[in-house]
């Protein structure tokens, strides 16, 4: 990590992270909340950790205590929707993101959404995804042009 007296440290983690260098965004946010410890620079050095250090859980439980901080903040939600994906809880990872676009559209959580893939809902929702109805029913409106 370079030596930089004028440099903001949160501002400089952004870039490195932007960059995928997220040990050394790690090293950045840290300092950061040495220095300040906003919500929105503990919420990153939880992704962070997860990313580098595989401490799931440690970083979930960081970006649940700063959303009841700044419930609003939707790059709080981003950062929590990363770590559930790093997790592999693909299912809680969309709950958060379709949280944090309640406060805001984020460029990134729409990103995060898109490059997941969702499926739309099934044309009778009742019933399971796998049953004929639907399966014959969505091809129909696909067809058609209704979907």
């Amino acid at each position: 990590m370079p030596t930089h007296l004028t440099e903001n440290p949160f501002e400089e983690g952004i870039k490195a992270l932007s960059a995928r260098r997220t040990g050394e965004a790690l090293q950045w946010f840290e300092k950061a909340v040495a220095e300040e410890n906003t919500p929105r620079a503990r919420s990153y050095l939880a992704y962070c950790r997860a990313k580098e250090r595989g401490s799931y859980r440690e970083a979930v439980a960081l970006c649940m205590e700063v959303m009841k901080e700044e419930p609003k903040n939707s790059e709080i939600y981003l950062n929590l929707g990363r770590i559930y994906l790093l997790a592999g809880q693909r299912k809680s990872a969309i709950r958060a993101f379709d949280l944090g676009l309640r406060y805001g559209k984020n460029a990134q959580i729409v990103n995060e959404l898109v490059l997941l893939g969702r499926r739309k809902a099934p044309p009778v929702p009742f019933l399971p995804r796998s049953h004929p109805v639907n399966k014959y029913l969505g091809k129909l409106m696909k067809k058609l042009g209704m979907r």
